[in-house]
C-alpha cells in the first residue's frame, strides 16, 4: 500500500530546513529554530556512533571546529544513537558541538533522507544559512571527511557573498 502521507518530501537546495526538537547528549531538549538567526548551522546526519566512518567525520569537524565558529557557524551531529551513546562518543573522541539523538528517525524523516541499501542511515550534510534557508546538500555515504571540506567550501563562499551584498548563490 502506498501511503503518501507517509511519504516525506526530500528537502533541497533554497527550501526552508524543517524545525525539530531532539535531546543532545546531554539530555538537554534543542530545537532547530532556536539556534536560527544567530548562526548558520552545518547540520549533519551521519549512521552510527564509533563506526569508522562516523569517527572519522567526526573527528574531522572537531579539527576544524574552530574555524567553523571562525565563519559563523555552528556544527550539529544528528544520528539514531542514544543521549548515552553519545555522550560516551563526545567524551571519547572530545568533540565540542552537539550530537542530537533521532532514535525515532524523526529528524531523518523530515529531511527525507534515505537509507543505503535500505539498511545503512544516510550520511547528509546540509549547510543552512541564519535565515533557515537550506543552502547546500552534500550526500555521501562513503566519503566521510569530504562532508567537513565541501561544507566549510559553501561556508566561505557563502560569507563573501554576503560580504558583497550579492544574493546567495552558490555554484560547485
Amino acid at each position: 500500500m502506498n501511503d503518501n502521507k507517509s511519504q516525506k518530501k526530500k528537502i533541497d537546495v533554497g527550501d526552508q530546513a524543517p524545525d525539530f526538537t531532539l535531546p543532545d547528549q546531554n539530555g538537554k531538549k534543542i530545537s532547530l529554530s532556536n539556534l536560527l538567526g544567530k548562526k548558520a548551522i552545518v547540520l549533519y546526519f551521519y549512521p552510527k556512533d564509533n563506526s569508522p566512518g562516523c569517527t572519522s567525520q567526526a573527528c574531522t569537524f572537531r579539527d576544524q571546529y574552530e574555524i567553523f565558529k571562525d565563519h559563523g557557524a555552528e556544527v550539529i551531529g544528528v544520528s539514531s544513537d542514544s543521549v548515552e551513546s553519545h555522550k560516551q562518543f563526545q567524551l571519547k573522541y572530545n568533540l565540542p558541538f552537539t550530537i542530537l539523538s533521532d532514535t525515532n528517525g524523526k529528524a531523518r524523516k523530515l529531511y527525507g533522507i534515505s537509507s543505503t541499501l535500505g539498511l545503512i542511515p544516510g550520511r547528509v550534510t546540509y549547510i543552512i544559512d541564519k535565515k533557515g534557508i537550506v543552502r547546500y546538500i552534500f550526500s555521501s555515504q562513503i566519503h566521510a571527511k569530504a562532508h567537513v571540506d565541501k561544507a566549510l567550501e559553501v561556508l566561505l563562499e557563502l560569507e563573501a557573498q554576503e560580504k558583497l551584498n550579492k544574493p546567495l548563490e552558490i555554484k560547485f
